[in-house]
């Protein structure tokens, strides 16, 4: 008989991460607390309740998570380091095979091995939110009338879907022809405990889609009814959950539904769209941005912090102390970056062939780097930064406090923000029938670039390349590949010739691996069970002469 540890070790660990829970989980003499005895002590004092919940939301920002199953890593720290390792497998952010690199596994499309502790690490993390979300729905009564309680409860149902929704788009191709293919074993509060003993099977693609709208329409009803404030973006308010609806209605074609929950996300929402002038600067790093509706709220005091360089700052902002200093930090594809107009102000996202980082304003041309920011540059690099890294280096993201060289790299990290909701507004509504160009014009031109105003016919490819730029480096590329059939085409990006690779959107090795330690240990779990294990991918000859044209929807 198997020993299944591994998914479910993680829910009796949950407790541990509940930091300000004063010992709810268990009784003096170790045994465990009845969800009877938890439920009413939640509803006599809100306060655990509120803190269980916190600490549920903090784990998708932990140092070294993993530590324990795979060893020290410093590419192992929660949610961000999924979002990384899925941008750098696509096309759109090209990074540089070297040793300061943690991703260049990604680079090289070497994590697919079923023994792979990337895989492993992945898997581990998002089933330790399934973990975090079943003990507060199970330690929530669902019967309640108190506002607190169903916010709490309606907390758990949204981490579940989120966290669910992130699997069902690794492990498995996209929704629409695949809904009878296996997918990921399904875990809720009312099986955790069968689970434990006897383990459990791959549920069909359906059946996990099932659940995540299950978890997400549970989560809308109870915040609709709530009548209670959140206490910061890091928890998900009835704006987030429909936002999070709108992004699985993407993927399951439901384009209507999709457009009325990003109008409906937009109209709950207090967020507002960044300005022209807000983002002509190193941006997207504080919470409190007026933009952002949901992330990862950091703290100085976070272990991720004090670790220096284990976190998502190290890696992927260029104007911190960090990993990004010696691996060349990451770069937009030369492909993409060739379709964006001077006049739209993310232009300046990225550094030019020059080393400077411009965009248009009207006639004048304007750095995206402030003067402060150049002092900085030369303080901290010794040189202007297009001198240290090279073009199409990305400096959209700012460094904490804006200071250049900081070795407190204690961002905050957007996982949600409302220009994004526009984007799918726009493309539901194009693909139901309705005036999604008119949505799209109209965002672009008032929020990026004035002189914006498409009129060609691919809509749907111009809505997919506004998304591809607009929410660069924020963990959304590989699942709009994903979704859309679309493939990956690393020819005249950037990437070193080795690692220039093509996949169409259905080769198998897209899908991400069942790691063998899960396997090994679920009792109804066999090797039959993985996914297609390919070998290593071939570089492909570039001719110079592809572009994002060529790169059309599979439907």
């Amino acid at each position: 008989m198997k020993k299944h540890i591994y998914i479910l070790a993680s829910a009796s660990l949950t407790a541990c991460a509940f930091t300000a829970c004063e010992d709810m989980e268990t009784e003096p003499n170790g045994g465990w607390v009845s969800e009877e005895q938890k439920t009413q002590v939640y509803e006599n004092d809100p306060s655990k309740s509120q803190a269980a919940v916190d600490g549920a939301f903090m784990k998708l920002s932990t140092y070294m998570p993993n530590e324990s199953s795979v060893g020290s890593a410093h590419n192992d720290f929660g949610y961000p380091s999924i979002m990384l390792f899925t941008d750098a497998e696509g096309e759109d952010m090209v990074s540089t095979e070297s040793g300061y690199n943690w991703f260049s596994h990604q680079v090289r499309f070497t994590d697919r091995s079923i023994s792979s502790y990337i895989q492993q690490m992945v898997w581990q993390d998002l089933y330790s939110y399934v973990s975090s979300a079943n003990v507060i729905i199970s330690s929530m009564d669902k019967n309640s009338e108190s506002g607190s309680v169903l916010f709490n409860l309606a907390q758990g149902y949204a981490l579940r879907a989120f966290a669910y929704f992130q699997m069902a788009q690794l492990y498995q191709f996209n929704y629409v022809g695949n809904e009878d293919k296996p997918c990921v074993p399904i875990v809720t509060d009312e099986n955790a405990d069968e689970y434990a003993l006897n383990g459990g099977g791959r549920s069909t693609v359906k059946e996990v889609y099932d659940l995540i709208y299950s978890d997400i329409n549970s989560a809308i009803e109870l915040l609709s009814k709530a009548d209670a404030v959140r206490s910061g973006k890091h928890l998900v308010d009835l704006a987030t959950a429909y936002g999070i609806r709108a992004r699985v209605n993407l993927v399951t074609r439901n384009w209507k539904a999709a457009a009325e929950d990003a109008t409906a996300a937009i109209e709950a929402s207090d967020a507002f769209p960044a300005s022209i002038s807000d983002v002509s600067v190193p941006y997207f790093s504080d919470i409190n941005e007026g933009n952002w509706m949901w992330g990862i709220d950091i703290a100085e005091t976070d272990d991720v912090v004090s670790s220096g360089i284990v976190n998502w700052p190290s890696h992927m902002v260029s104007l911190t102390y960090g990993y990004a200093n010696f691996s060349d930090g990451f770069r937009i594809s030369r492909k993409l970056w060739n379709t964006i107009a001077d006049s739209d102000v993310r232009k300046g996202w990225w550094l030019n062939d020059d080393g400077e980082a411009m965009h248009m304003s009207g006639e004048t041309a304007v750095d995206h780097m402030t003067k402060d920011m150049k002092a900085g540059c030369l303080a901290y690099f010794g040189c202007a930064v297009g001198d240290y890294y090279p073009a199409l280096t990305q400096v959209k993201f700012a460094p904490y406090k804006n200071e250049v060289g900081t070795s407190t790299n204690a961002n905050d990290i957007p996982l949600m923000r409302i220009e994004e909701m526009y984007l799918i507004k726009a493309e539901g509504e194009y693909m139901s029938g309705g005036n999604g160009l008119t949505t799209l014009n109209q965002f672009v031109s008032s929020y990026r670039d004035p002189e914006y105003n498409y009129t060609g016919s691919d809509v749907h490819e111009e809505i997919w390349r506004q998304r591809r730029i607009e929410l660069w480096g924020e963990g959304m590329s590989w699942f709009d590949m994903m979704r859309l059939g679309v493939g990956v085409d690393r020819r005249n990006t950037g990437f070193e010739a080795d690692y220039t690779f093509t996949f169409t959107g259905d080769n198998p090795i897209l899908l991400w691996q069942l790691p063998e330690t899960e396997v090994q240990a679920n009792n109804l779990l066999s090797t039959s069970d993985y996914n297609p294990i390919v070998a290593s991918p071939k570089p492909v000859i570039e001719t110079g002469e592809e572009s994002i044209a060529d790169e059309k929807i599979s439907f």
